[in-house]
C-alpha cells in the first residue's frame, strides 16, 4: 500500500556538486543538486539556478561555469557553499580551496575536487522558480589518482549525493551497466531467488 503526496521535488538521489563561476572580476562557488546530463553526443548537461542567487548573473553574463564533483571529505564545504552567499563571503578563501586553471573556460576549477567538468552555456530556459542553464561539456579534468586503465574509478572518491535535505556518500559497488544480461542472474530471478548482484559480471550485447 502506498501513500500519495502532493507534487514536490522528491527525486533522489541527486549529485551534490560545487559549481564555480566568474564574471572576470569575482569568482564564486554555488552548491547545486539540480544538475544532470542532457545528451551524450554532444556531451551536454544542465544546472538549475534560482535568479536570486548571486551566481545566477555570473553564469548568465559569462556563459561559462565548471561543475566540480564533491568527494565525501568535502561535504562540509559543500554545505557551506550552499548556505552562504558570494555577496557576503569569498568562498574560495573561506574553504581554503585552490583555484585551478581550466583548459577551455575562463572560470577557475576547484583543485580539491578530483573531477571537474568545464561547461559553456548554449541556452537558458525559465522553468519557474529556477532557470535551466544548458551547456556543452567542453573539457573534463580528472586527478590521475582516480584513473585506472583509462577509466575513472569513481568508488575511490566516494562522491557526495543529496537526498531531500540529507547528504550521503557513494562508493559501494553494486554492479556494472548491463550486468543483468548475465544468464545466471536472469535464471535465478525467474525462480524468485535473491541474487548477490555484486558478483554478477557484465556481458556485452552483440551489435
Amino acid at each position: 500500500m502506498k501513500v500519495t503526496l502532493p507534487p514536490s521535488t522528491l527525486l533522489a538521489p541527486l549529485p551534490a556538486v560545487l559549481v564555480s563561476c566568474s564574471d572576470g572580476k569575482q569568482d564564486n562557488i554555488i552548491t547545486i543538486a539540480w544538475v544532470g546530463i542532457l545528451s551524450s553526443k554532444p556531451a551536454r548537461l544542465y544546472v538549475s539556478v534560482r535568479p536570486e542567487r548571486f551566481s545566477y548573473d555570473l553564469i548568465k553574463n559569462s556563459g561559462q561555469f565548471v561543475v566540480n564533483l564533491v568527494p565525501h571529505n568535502l561535504v562540509a564545504a559543500c554545505d557551506f557553499c550552499g548556505i552562504r552567499s558570494g555577496r557576503d563571503v569569498d568562498k574560495f578563501k573561506e574553504m581554503g580551496f585552490t583555484k585551478g586553471k581550466a583548459q577551455q573556460v575562463d572560470v577557475p576549477l576547484i583543485e580539491q575536487c578530483p573531477v571537474n567538468l568545464e561547461c559553456k552555456v548554449f541556452d537558458a530556459i525559465d522553468s519557474g522558480s529556477h532557470t535551466i542553464f544548458m551547456a556543452d561539456i567542453v573539457a573534463v579534468d580528472v586527478d590521475e589518482s582516480l584513473m585506472e586503465n583509462g577509466a575513472i574509478k569513481y568508488e575511490k572518491a566516494g562522491f557526495v549525493n543529496y537526498q531531500h535535505g540529507e547528504y550521503y556518500a557513494n562508493g559501494k559497488h553494486l554492479g556494472r551497466f548491463g550486468f543483468a544480461t548475465q544468464r545466471k542472474f536472469i535464471r535465478e530471478c525467474g525462480k524468485g531467488v535473491k541474487v548477490d548482484m555484486s558478483k554478477a559480471k557484465y556481458t556485452k550485447r552483440k551489435k
